[in-house]
């Protein structure tokens, strides 16, 4: 697995990437071009908190190539802990759009797995739309299932096949973050875990306004498309990311002091 140029912080345990738009498409397409077996993935609360509250993936997520800062939590965290400085996030359908844009003009391959079938044939047709000449060799749904040896070695051969740089995968948090770490060194591509930009790009999904993204308030959009799956994610996750980021900034001041 190649080093990233990149530098991490720590939020909670789990390393973050200092990064723009623009650095991080710049050091994936470096790593793509290399054909580096990679990961990156884009990190908001939700993510957060699953490492903090499993060490093991934390430990796996702190290999990854890039971690983007996905929320804007995320990046006032960073930037309150660390004066980072940044001044917006990296968002996971953001990166998929622009990327998708880089990779269009530098002949980049593409391949999309996981969702279902409707909603990977969708995002792979309305990204054609958008960029007409994306050279996208390959689709595959998830299985929704724990998969054979003799399956995951297909889907690695499928992959591989296909001559693909960049393979988008869609498989939610934090089941793509560990397929993409147990595939490190099989895959032969940059594999960026976005999640939920399968179906906002498939047209499933309705992104929040500007100014609810802009304010960190996506969470609350989403979470009135989707009370019944989300409301106990968000009322654990994002109470605890609150508490143990005040924790960290008191504990900073008192130290200063």
């Amino acid at each position: 697995m190649g080093a990233s140029n990149l530098k991490t912080v720590s939020v909670f345990g789990g390393g973050v990437s200092v990064c723009t738009y623009t650095s991080a498409i710049d050091e994936i397409v470096r790593l793509a071009k290399a054909c580096e077996s990679s990961a990156v993935t884009a990190s908001a609360v939700h993510l957060v908190m699953e490492g903090y509250y499993d060490n093991e993936l934390q430990q796996k997520i702190n290999r990854f190539n890039i971690v983007t800062p996905d929320g804007q939590p995320v990046r006032w965290a960073m930037n309150l802990l660390w004066n980072t400085g940044l001044k917006d996030r990296v968002s996971g359908p953001d990166l998929t759009l622009k990327l998708c844009e880089r990779a269009e003009k530098e002949n980049l391959k593409i391949f999309l797995y996981g969702s279902t079938e409707p909603v990977v044939t969708a995002m792979k047709n309305n990204l054609l739309k958008q960029f007409s000449r994306l050279n996208i060799v390959g689709i595959q749904p998830s299985w929704f299932r724990e998969v054979t040896k003799e399956e995951d070695k297909q889907d690695i051969e499928r992959i591989n096949n296909s001559g693909a740089h960049i393979c988008f995968v869609g498989l939610g948090c934090p089941r793509q973050e560990k397929w993409a770490y147990a595939h490190l060194e099989k895959v032969n591509a940059v594999m960026v875990c976005v999640g939920a930009a399968f179906d906002f790009h498939a047209g499933m999904l309705a992104r929040a306004p500007e100014w609810m993204q802009r304010y960190g308030l996506e969470w609350l959009f989403r979470l009135s498309q989707e009370p019944g799956r989300l409301w106990k994610r968000y009322l654990k996750y994002n109470s605890h990311f609150i508490y143990l980021l005040l924790k960290q900034i008191v504990k900073k001041k008192c130290v200063k002091s």
